[in-house]
């Protein structure tokens, strides 16, 4: 009754903000590291745009979340702070690390017993099929990183990418 007219247009700001939390979200970032990966990229006086998606989507956090041997990015972060990932057969605990091409991503031996990994993840694991970027070996628990992620992989749109630029250029 009270209050039922029109929605008002965005503003410029709440637009830009509003894609600046949506990419924020969807890695499941905090503002000062995500605010971090934009800055560093922005320093650098190339174009801004496949950069920040590849500091984003080449976190370990993330690609493994890709490989399929997480539902979510949280529960990869999760996976990744326990320290049941090796990255060319050395544990990774630190969900930031950052993945090159040609690097090895396993399953630690020891964790390969636990209940996670023996019951709940084949669940879905053997069905999933990995981006383009990622070479998965599933009979090893394995994926080989042979490319760089494309904006396609990403699912982020450069209109997204550029508000976020200009929301930071204040």
């Amino acid at each position: 009754m009270h209050g039922q007219g029109r929605l008002k247009k965005l503003s410029e700001f709440g637009q830009q903000l509003k894609s600046k939390q949506k990419v924020r979200n969807i890695y499941r970032l905090l503002e000062k590291p995500f605010k971090a990966y934009v800055k560093k990229v922005l320093e650098k006086k190339a174009e801004p745009y496949e950069p920040i998606m590849l500091s984003l989507e080449s976190r370990l956090d993330n690609v493994v979340f890709r490989m399929g041997f997480a539902q979510s990015r949280d529960q990869a972060r999760q996976i990744v702070n326990h320290g049941h990932i090796l990255v060319n057969n050395k544990k990774a605990s630190i969900p930031s690390v950052v993945i090159k091409q040609g690097d090895v991503i396993s399953i630690r031996e020891g964790s390969k017993k636990s209940p996670y990994f023996t019951s709940l993840m084949p669940q879905w694991w053997m069905k999933y099929e990995a981006p383009q970027w990622i070479l998965l070996d599933k009979e090893k628990g394995t994926a080989t990183i042979k490319a760089k992620p494309t904006m396609l992989d990403s699912g982020i749109k450069v209109e997204d990418i550029q508000a976020i630029i200009e929301y930071y250029s204040r």
